[in-house]
């Protein structure tokens, strides 16, 4: 997990390490802190990270509140000190006043310093993103060392198994400590169709972290004007398709009524790994959308890969609502709820 959960100045996602990189270019230097272990009922994840720069400027999240006041003044003594902290925060009698955990979990953050000789680390880490390729990041506890694993080189076996998990954490090397930290491409949902269900469907799914595309060769539909900060393709799904690649973090969803934009993305999208595939529309219409797409070749298996009517059940009415039943479904698919 990587994502900031909002952009206070712009009310949008941005990922940490574009706000890392931004923030060195302005200020020269950062703290990022990262949860790198939880117990019990700790409120945010393994991964979650929290930007700070000089100021009390701060991005994101470590604990939803619990304990960040804390982590600031830590992350302003790493950054002027230049090393790394490990700082275990839980329900003690030595931090039950200064910054405990009310709802009784227990996390570990690591609080990083970087500075502008760092930005070239920050660079390949952000082109690796941009460019959806997994890479482990290392870092050393001791004495604040990093490097940047690709997934696609002969890594020990230890490095390996975080990838395959999708989960942080510490390991104790010869040399001490050792926080691995794999990062896979940002779950990306391409929206087939810029309807108005489209346009509140791409905020609300940006709001929450996802990189959202849209694609519809209508261009008055496709606008920047219509989409905001979300990517617009006015394009026909098969050409667009191809060229963003399909992976398995990655959701396509249809949502346009008109069955030869939709069907056009639906074939793409079931001749890739996608992890999650929603047409909008009726029972009714969606019979004759199996039709035609099993006409054209595929399997009972592969069309039982749609979900449609799309969404969860929850008497969903108007585009706001629609829109948070699709996500609320796209959600549970990737948490592997399904």
């Amino acid at each position: 997990m990587n994502v900031i959960a909002a952009d206070r100045r712009g009310g949008t996602a941005r990922d940490a390490w574009d706000v890392v990189r931004a923030w060195l270019d302005e200020q020269g230097q950062v703290a990022i802190a990262t949860v790198v272990s939880t117990w019990g009922s700790a409120p945010v994840p393994a991964g979650g990270q929290l930007v700070v720069a000089p100021g009390d400027r701060f991005e994101g999240s470590v604990s939803g509140g619990c304990v960040e006041v804390d982590v600031l003044v830590e992350a302003a003594d790493v950054m002027a000190s230049g090393k790394p902290r490990l700082i275990e925060y839980g329900v003690s009698e030595e931090t039950a006043w200064r910054a405990g955990l009310p709802c009784g979990g227990k996390l570990t953050v690591l609080i990083e310093p970087l500075t502008r000789a760092d930005i070239a680390f920050v660079d390949g880490i952000i082109e690796a993103r941009r460019e959806r390729r997994t890479v482990v990041v290392t870092s050393r506890i001791g004495d604040g060392s990093r490097r940047v694993h690709a997934a696609d080189e002969a890594l020990p076996t230890v490095l390996a198994s975080f990838i395959a998990s999708a989960t942080g954490g510490l390991i104790d090397t010869p040399e001490g400590q050792l926080f691995v930290q794999p990062l896979v491409p940002p779950l990306r949902i391409i929206v087939a169709g810029a309807t108005h269900i489209g346009q509140v469907f791409a905020e609300l799914a940006r709001q929450i972290g996802y990189a959202v595309t849209v694609v519809d060769p209508r261009s008055v539909f496709a606008s920047e004007e219509r989409f905001g900060a979300a990517a617009t393709i006015a394009e026909w799904p098969e050409a667009s398709f191809d060229k963003l690649g399909l992976d398995r973090r990655t959701a396509v969803v249809a949502l346009t009524h008109a069955s030869h934009i939709d069907d056009e993305a639906l074939t793409a999208a079931l001749r890739s790994p996608c992890m999650y595939i929603g047409a909008l529309g009726s029972r009714a219409t969606h019979a004759k959308r199996l039709d035609r797409l099993g006409a054209a070749g595929f399997s009972t298996e592969d069309l039982q890969r749609i979900h449609a009517p799309i969404g969860l059940n929850i008497g969903a009415k108007g585009p706001a609502e629609i829109a948070v039943s699709i996500l609320a479904e796209i959600i549970k698919v990737s948490r592997g709820a399904a």
